[in-house]
């Protein structure tokens, strides 16, 4: 119930009303909306470094810095969500560390497992001694299959360059993309391997429908937007070969 008081989707959260805490949405990127929702009476603002469920969005420059200040101007913590960049996804390990931002809280999942169901939450600093132990608890909290997982992955991650990979084919992705030159594709945007492709018109999940028909698993996160995350082992010649089968999907889709 927490969890979902903190999204702004409604098709997530309003099924569930009323939820608790005192929870404040403000536009993505707007500096001004956030100074004007935050003060002495704000636990924590909670950000993500790319908005991944709204459509692969990066932050304006001075954003996230600028929560930063504010949150320190106040006494809130920044509380960072990388679960969906974290752990290699955007060719880093965190996206907010490897950008110097100095958060209170960061949030993993998803990449830091592998496909094996774990999620972590790192406290930094002051905010490390907010929970003792015997303060929190679950049943499968600290499971041990879990933390092998984790620990597997960061491993391997590490020993086979994964992270300087996602980086390169990240950049070989968006240019194979770029070189199809159609005129459906307003942009691409992203970071290392997860990118957003911004489409002119509504046909994001009809092309997302068409490529799973194909064998190729992508999907809409919004109606002009299709969301891209191959694995970090993909190779240049998949990409290649999933490039010119988009290319194809998307005019055929908007053609219909």
């Amino acid at each position: 119930m927490g969890s979902l008081a903190l999204t702004s989707t409604a098709k997530y959260r309003e099924p569930f009303e009323p939820l608790p805490g005192d929870v404040v949405f403000v536009p993505y990127g707007d500096l001004d909306a956030a100074a004007r929702a935050v003060d002495e009476q704000t636990a924590a603002v909670i950000v993500e470094t790319i908005q991944g469920e709204s459509g692969v969005v990066c932050p304006p420059r001075g954003f996230l810095p600028g929560l930063r200040a504010l949150t320190r101007e106040h006494g809130a913590l920044l509380w960072v969500d990388e679960v969906q960049t974290g752990i290699g996804r955007c060719g880093e390990w965190l996206t907010s560390v490897s950008d110097g931002l100095d958060s209170d809280l960061i949030t993993l999942a998803k990449g830091l497992g592998n496909g094996i169901p774990i999620g972590a939450c790192l406290a930094i600093g002051p905010a490390g001694e907010l929970f003792t132990p015997g303060s929190h608890g679950s049943t499968f909290a600290g499971n041990p299959v879990a933390a092998a997982a984790g620990l597997a992955v960061l491993d391997t991650i590490e020993n086979d360059g994964l992270l300087e990979q996602a980086r390169e084919l990240g950049d070989h992705l968006v240019e194979e993309i770029a070189a199809l030159q159609l005129g459906q594709i307003v942009e691409v945007r992203g970071r290392g391997l997860l990118r957003g492709i911004e489409l002119t018109t509504d046909i994001a999940s009809q092309v997302a429908e068409t490529m799973l028909e194909l064998g190729w698993i992508i999907n809409a996160p919004r109606p002009n937007v299709l969301r891209l995350a191959p694995p970090l082992i993909v190779t240049p010649q998949i990409i290649d070969d999933f490039v010119e089968t988009l290319g194809v999907v998307i005019v055929q889709e908007s053609g219909r």
